[in-house]
């Protein structure tokens, strides 16, 4: 017998792998919550049937989400993360040494709980000495926060369900409201492929250029998301991110990445003609 693990990225297209076994599967208060051991991609995290984190291709997203900011802003010191339960980004930010606290704020305590046994690879840094962590909701979260941090990454699910609130033009007021006059917001931007996925990424950069002087989009390719051509949002009060790339700053850490460089970051900045015209629409 055969077990295959298939996800719908619109009616007509469909994604599968095949799957050895199935290692948890749970209903928390917000969501399902399934761990899968798959042939190509290892261990997958899947909430309520959509692919989160595969252990073969994680690096690219936590790399991208956290690496492009470090390497802009000067002197990131505190740090607030929205989602990121499987702790993939928290491992990404504690190699920095500058940085003196995070502040994660993550809805389902049970997927982090499911991330500690499951997915080590990814939780590995979730009991860092600067890292606190809250089980609420990140749109209550930023409301009671004024000035406060240098970096703001949402690390979220797609806009529905326990994520949606993340994408509302009042929550990315409050995050500008929530950041130090030089801060900076990176967000998941979803696709600009599928019709529905470019929708919801195209009203994200609205909402974002509202609030916030500068507002960009940059470019990663992960296999096993929707159409493997991904988004991130860059928006800051200051700082651009290719004008002010501290390229030679960033490479003298000697931090060891796999997808990450600094030239790959002011590549990644220079999207497509098709995805201009979206933004712009």
């Amino acid at each position: 017998m055969e077990l295959w693990y298939t996800e719908n990225h619109t009616k007509d297209v469909r994604f599968s792998m095949k799957i050895d076994r199935q290692l948890v599967s749970k209903k928390s208060r917000y969501q399902r919550i399934d761990v899968l051991e798959s042939k190509e991609f290892g261990r997958i995290l899947t909430l309520d049937g959509y692919l989160m984190v595969t252990q073969k291709d994680e690096f690219i997203y936590h790399e991208m989400i956290t690496h492009v900011p470090m390497a802009v802003h000067p002197q990131v010191r505190k740090v607030l993360v929205i989602g990121a339960g499987d702790g993939g980004t928290i491992r990404e930010l504690t190699r920095y040494d500058s940085i003196e606290h995070i502040d994660m704020v993550e809805i389902d305590k049970e997927v982090v709980e499911v991330c500690r046994e499951y997915l080590p690879q990814t939780a590995c840094c979730l009991d860092d000495a600067r890292l606190d962590m809250y089980f609420e909701d990140g749109l209550k979260f930023v409301r009671t926060q004024q000035d406060a941090y240098d970096l703001i990454i949402v690390d979220s699910t797609d806009p529905f369900g326990p994520g949606e609130g993340l994408f509302t033009k009042e929550f990315y007021g409050n995050c500008y409201k929530a950041l130090k006059e030089d801060g900076i917001l990176i967000n998941q931007h979803e696709s600009p492929y599928y019709t529905e996925d470019a929708k919801a990424m195209r009203h994200a950069h609205q909402r974002i250029r509202a609030a916030f002087p500068i507002s960009m989009v940059y470019q990663l390719h992960i296999p096993t998301y929707p159409s493997g051509h991904w988004l991130f949002g860059f928006a800051s009060k200051k700082y651009h991110p290719v004008e002010d790339l501290r390229a030679a700053e960033w490479n003298a850490l000697g931090l060891q990445t796999k997808y990450y460089n600094t030239e790959l970051h002011k590549g990644s900045f220079a999207i497509p003609n098709y995805v201009k015209e979206l933004l712009d629409d």
